[in-house]
């Protein structure tokens, strides 16, 4: 599904992943202040040969949309995600990681997810995203409230990391909520 989407806003634009990413993604990988958000953190950092063959199987899933973050003038930054679950339940799970760490912090993954938000609810008709994060990812937490992510568990010492346990937040939006943000924001 991600070959032919190209995705463009004011400051990002999402394209499909290409082999030509997978050195950056070795690299980002490598580094724990990039990983110790995401589920990977205490697995070794992928070969060049394993993220390539990742980038081929992301095209191969036809009902997920993997692509590649870029900023408007093409610095390769991060990638984003809509994995659909099986059945027809119109549900996604939400995924980001901005690797080059110049970009954090700046607006980039939160418009990064305006625009995939935006595709999976008028585009694709989703009814539900929702995404799983660790408690301490606090900065991520504000950048999917700011998209209309709501708080809706937390499943408590769920996640070993680094020795310690840490909880697992649980968000999603629905979307007629995300229907009724976007009236919102066009009349002001």
């Amino acid at each position: 599904m991600s070959k032919k989407i190209i995705l463009k806003g004011k400051k990002v634009i999402l394209r499909p992943l290409s082999l030509t990413d997978a050195p950056r993604f070795c690299q980002w990988l490598k580094d724990r202040e990039v990983t110790k958000f995401l589920s990977i953190h205490d697995q070794p950092p992928p070969s060049l040969q394993e993220e390539r063959d990742w980038i081929r199987r992301t095209k191969t899933h036809k009902q997920n949309v993997v692509l590649a973050i870029d900023t408007i003038d093409g610095q390769h930054i991060g990638a984003i995600s809509l994995r659909f679950s099986l059945g027809e339940d119109k549900v996604a799970n939400y995924g980001i990681s901005i690797g080059d760490q110049r970009y954090w912090g700046q607006g980039y993954g939160t418009e990064a997810g305006e625009l995939m938000i935006e595709y999976g609810f008028k585009k694709l008709r989703l009814h539900r995203i929702h995404l799983e994060c660790i408690a301490y990812n606090i900065r991520g937490i504000k950048s999917y409230q700011k998209l209309g992510f709501k708080i809706e568990g937390r499943l408590r010492d769920q996640i070993w990391r680094d020795g310690y346990w840490h909880d697992q937040i649980h968000m999603g939006i629905l979307e007629q909520e995300y229907f009724n943000k976007s009236k919102s924001k066009k009349k002001e």
